[in-house]
């Protein structure tokens, strides 16, 4: 049986193996080029996946051996290093470091990935394997499309991440929204995705939050679930939205994008 840490270490791999080869083809032009990522380069974008991929593997080892997280003047020590770095060291220094990590990740056994335990250094409390890889997950395959979408304006969050992303994003709301945009609106929306097929309730108040799905809704949203993950974290500008979206009543998608500030 599949595990959630065994599903999230397979859906790491599929999304490096899916960008690695984009990142190998990149020109110094590129690098230097706007990312979906508003205030940075392709190459900064690959500089916090590389850091991060960096402190990431330092904080299983840490795990690992039983000792406590190296702590954040380790990690000002690594983000100071990659934003030192050229852009093309950006570029080479992600993929080593980021295969280095999964490799770590794909060498725990059974046993490892149930009972370890990893202090995250930012959480109350230190986690299991797959909440762990989930956290790395989701920071790989937003920024992932940063990257790719520079290329391409209809690229897509790969699709072996989409699941289980869905499981994380109510946990977001608290710091990825902007509820006095509302200015004192409120509406119970229904959220209809596909691919995987989900219906949410959202509830645009002060706090914006996930909740039971409305009987009456005051408005009707529909778009796949890689759309509404993006939407989620601040990436569904007009020129990356399907065209498959659709809204009907309150579910203004211009209003969903600011109130959605994303990261």
């Amino acid at each position: 049986m599949t595990s959630n840490a065994d599903a999230a270490i397979a859906a790491l791999r599929a999304g490096y193996d899916h960008l690695a080869p984009i990142v190998r083809g990149l020109s110094e032009e590129d690098l230097a080029g706007p990312s979906g990522a508003a205030e940075w380069d392709v190459s900064q974008v690959l500089s916090h996946l590389g850091s991060g991929a960096e402190i990431h593997l330092a904080t299983l080892e840490a795990a690992l051996a039983g000792e406590p997280n190296k702590g954040l003047e380790f990690n000002k020590t690594v983000w100071a290093r990659w934003d030192g770095s050229t852009r093309a060291e950006r570029a080479a220094g992600f993929l080593e470091i980021n295969e280095t990590l999964l490799r770590r990740y794909e060498d725990l056994d059974p046993a490892t990935r149930k009972e370890l335990r990893v202090d995250m250094g930012f959480l109350p409390a230190p986690v299991d394997v797959a909440t762990a890889a989930s956290l790395r997950l989701s920071e790989f395959a937003f920024h992932s499309w940063d990257v790719r979408v520079a290329a391409d304006p209809a690229a897509e969050l790969h699709p072996d991440a989409v699941p289980l992303l869905l499981g994380l994003t109510g946990g977001m709301f608290a710091w990825l929204t902007n509820p006095a945009v509302l200015e004192g609106r409120e509406a119970g929306l229904r959220v209809e995705l596909t691919g995987p097929d989900r219906v949410l309730g959202l509830n645009l108040a002060e706090p914006v939050k996930l909740g039971d799905v409305p009987g009456e809704p005051d408005g009707v949203l529909r778009l796949p679930a890689e759309a509404w993950l993006r939407l989620v974290v601040g990436r569904l500008a007009p020129q990356y939205t399907p065209a498959e979206a659709s809204t009907d009543g309150a579910a203004d998608l211009d209003l969903l994008r600011r109130v959605f500030k994303g990261f």
